[in-house]
Order: C-alpha cells, then sequence, then structure tokens
C-alpha cells in the first residue's frame, strides 16, 4: 500500500476547509456547514447556511428569490478560477468543468468540480 497518497476522508476534509475559507474570503461569509465527497472523477462539495439574514428575507418574494439565485451565481462564477485552483492545489487534478446552483430555500449551494481523471481511484480509503 502507498503510504503517500492521502486517506480519501482526509482529503475531502481538506477540501471543504478551503472551499469554506474562500467562502469567507471571496464572498465575506462563510457557510454553517460543509460536507465534500470524492465519486470517481467528481468532487461534490455541499455548503449548507449559506445566506445572509438580508438574503433569507428577500427570498420570500419570486422576484427576490431570482434575484438572490443570480447575484450569487455570478459572484461564485466570478470566482471560479480560485475555486479551481484550491482544487487543483488539494488533489493536483486539474478540473475539466465546474458546475454549481443554490437553493435559496433551503440556504444550500451545491459545487460539482470534475477532473479529468478519476481520483476516487487514486486515494486511499
Amino acid at each position: 500500500m502507498d503510504t503517500s497518497l492521502p486517506k480519501k476522508g482526509q482529503l475531502e476534509s481538506e477540501i471543504s476547509k478551503s472551499i469554506t475559507q474562500w467562502e469567507k474570503e471571496y464572498l465575506g461569509r462563510g457557510p454553517i456547514q460543509v460536507k465534500t465527497d470524492i465519486v470517481r472523477n467528481m468532487i461534490i462539495v455541499h455548503l449548507k447556511g449559506i445566506l445572509t439574514p438580508a438574503e433569507r428575507e428577500l427570498t420570500k418574494t419570486e422576484t427576490g428569490m431570482l434575484s438572490i439565485k443570480k447575484i450569487r451565481a455570478d459572484l461564485v462564477e466570478t470566482g471560479n478560477e480560485q475555486l479551481k485552483e484550491i482544487i487543483y492545489q488539494s488533489t493536483g487534478e486539474p478540473v475539466e468543468s465546474f458546475y454549481t446552483d443554490i437553493s435559496t430555500r433551503n440556504a444550500e449551494r451545491i459545487i460539482v468540480f470534475m477532473l479529468k481523471e478519476n481520483l476516487e481511484k487514486k486515494l486511499v480509503e
């Protein structure tokens, strides 16, 4: 067994911490909870508690909800190169593509990073 390979759980935790730090520095506020899962060539990050109290108020109307979704999507999109760099620094794998969506109802965001290689195969359980 190659002990130089990181353990899957450790790497998932490291990515969660790095994404939380990015959220705090770039968006000005971090999520309440972050969970990262590495599945084949995907890194799936689930962030909970991402909306500010003012944003939660705005989501009570459809117009406000759509506005928050658009603004938050635009903000993450402008920082996507930084996010891809976080993944590369953590895993050594380049990000091929990046997807994100937000649920204003549940104050959650999902980010999916698609890698070229199957990262899960390379990791120790």
